[in-house]
């Protein structure tokens, strides 16, 4: 981090980062280091490089994105029962 953070300033962005929040904690290290959201996404990256090595107990969120599979599946669940709902009104005619 190019922009020293007091450690009480610095704490609610590990805090944001352990709960999986790492766009909230981007938005406080702007506010904290007056920074760019490029400088502070790295920033914030570094940081979280770094507390994953120190302290990975402490992260309470999984590492992958957040997936959105179930929506699809039921998504094309509904389009196959309305395609086969629209398919017999046009055969039983």
């Amino acid at each position: 981090m190019d922009t020293p953070i007091p450690e009480e300033k610095l704490e609610p962005i590990k805090q944001a980062l352990f709960q999986g929040r790492k766009i909230e904690a981007i938005k406080l290290y702007r506010k904290c280091a007056e920074a760019g959201l490029k400088e502070a996404k790295e920033a914030v990256d570094k940081l979280e490089t770094e507390l994953r090595a120190a302290s990975p107990e402490k992260f309470t969120a999984p590492t992958g994105g957040k997936g959105c599979l179930g929506v699809m599946v039921a998504l094309g669940a509904v389009v196959v029962l309305i395609v086969l709902w629209a398919a017999s009104f046009i055969f039983d005619q």
